[in-house]
């Protein structure tokens, strides 16, 4: 199978592409507006970035065939602060109960019954419930799109602070085991973590 973008309607584009990018880590964004109304909403196109300074990105698509932003894009240009907290199976429904397109007045830590805990150096709370979150600060944001429906802004962030729950740690390090991280496929489709293997990279010369 080819497919040519240009010559294939978005939504099957994005359909295909959702099914081949896979699995994705899902970025559980908190933020709140310039009023303090906290928001959190899922985002599965999200990853690290770089170490000096740490940082990650995600990206929040345009809302509707409109194309308007989503609340956590307004709230993250509005105030340059976000947490990105992460989802585990045990966390799994509650996110979804977040993903519901509300309206800007709706406070989704109380919908999906969470709790806001404090941060140390930016103003949107963190999910207390999960394992780790990433206190970030705005460095840039990028838009794809000419602003209507299927774009997206790609937002990078400075990781300012990590806060890792001791119970996820083995040795020191975080262990996949006992953090039990959810990942997105296509469609309403999630995974959980599945059978690992480990390849030791070579040096060159070695």
């Amino acid at each position: 199978m080819i497919v040519d973008p240009a010559q294939t309607t978005r939504a099957d584009v994005y359909r295909l592409v959702i099914r081949c990018i896979v699995p994705r880590p899902i970025a559980w964004v908190s933020t709140h507006d310039a009023g303090g109304i906290a928001n959190l909403a899922p985002f599965s196109f999200f990853t690290g970035v770089a170490s000096a300074p740490p940082s990650l990105l995600f990206c929040p698509g345009r809302r509707g065939e409109a194309g308007d932003k989503k609340d956590t894009l307004r709230n993250v240009e509005e105030t340059g602060e976000f947490v990105v907290n992460l989802v585990t199976e045990e966390l799994a429904e509650r996110m979804n109960e977040t993903a519901t397109d509300y309206p800007p007045d709706v406070d989704e830590f109380a919908v999906a019954g969470l709790t806001p805990a404090r941060s140390l150096l930016v103003g949107p709370p963190r999910v207390a419930e999960s394992p780790v979150s990433f206190e970030c600060r705005r460095l840039d944001v990028f838009q794809v799109g000419k602003g209507g429906a299927g774009g997206a802004a790609i937002v990078v962030g400075e990781i300012v602070m990590i806060h890792v729950d001791d119970r996820v740690l083995r040795d020191g390090k975080v262990d996949p085991e006992r953090l039990r991280p959810v990942a997105r496929l296509g469609g309403m489709e999630y995974t959980r973590l599945g059978e690992r293997f480990t390849l030791v990279r070579k040096k060159y010369g070695a």
